[in-house]
């Protein structure tokens, strides 16, 4: 879990370097998916296009081994305090809208008709 704990750190209150995304953060409905994207879209994706390729299927296979466990994600959210304005509802769901996003920025995902706009070996 601390690898997921590590790729949401963007959110943490201890990545206290930025107002302008912590206002951004707390802005977001977290229990919203289409916000959830926004937000994923706008800070995950840059810093997880920055890893390499074996890192980010590190991430991908981790979030999908413990989302087919049934896993409650309770260690990563009760260890962490967020700029979240909310509580997150449905730590399932929100880890899925992770997952899913991750999936999308990686190119070896993206369908034909969609081009990455960063494309990474």
């Amino acid at each position: 879990m601390s690898i997921i704990r590590g790729l949401l750190f963007t959110y943490d209150i201890e990545n206290t370097d930025d107002p302008k995304r912590e206002e951004f953060i707390a802005s977001k409905d977290v229990n919203s998916k289409k916000e959830l994207v926004e937000l994923f879209n706008k800070l995950t994706k840059p810093e997880f296009l920055e890893y390499t390729k074996s890192e980010q299927n590190w991430f991908i296979d981790s979030i999908e081994h413990f989302l087919m466990t049934g896993d409650s994600f309770d260690d990563v959210f009760k260890k962490m305090t967020t700029y979240f304005g909310a509580e997150v509802l449905d730590q399932q769901e929100f880890m899925r809208v992770l997952l899913s996003c991750l999936q999308h920025y990686d190119p070896e995902v993206v369908t034909n008709e969609q081009q990455p706009t960063n494309r990474r070996t």
